[in-house]
């Protein structure tokens, strides 16, 4: 019989949730466009969630995102690649 332990890591999802929110965030800036690379920068400089369209519900998924815990995923993911 094989036993497997599975590991549940809860920064695992957050950090999934996170990525899926940020894409969609992404996608829909694109779409009305703009640069969604800057406008995501300007949003986490300034909090001001009117860098972010209400089109595809971004800006309220944005809103949702905390912004030091998406700087520590970014800059993990840079170094990490």
């Amino acid at each position: 019989m094989n036993d497997k332990t599975m590991t549940f890591s809860v920064n695992d999802d957050k950090e999934k949730e996170l990525r899926k929110n940020l894409t969609i965030i992404y996608d829909a800036l694109m779409q009305k466009g703009y640069d969604p690379i800057s406008q995501i920068v300007g949003y986490i400089l300034s909090e001001d969630p009117t860098y972010i369209t209400t089109y595809n519900n971004a800006r309220n998924l944005i809103r949702h995102i905390d912004r030091d815990e998406l700087l520590k995923v970014l800059v993990s993911s840079y170094l990490n690649s």
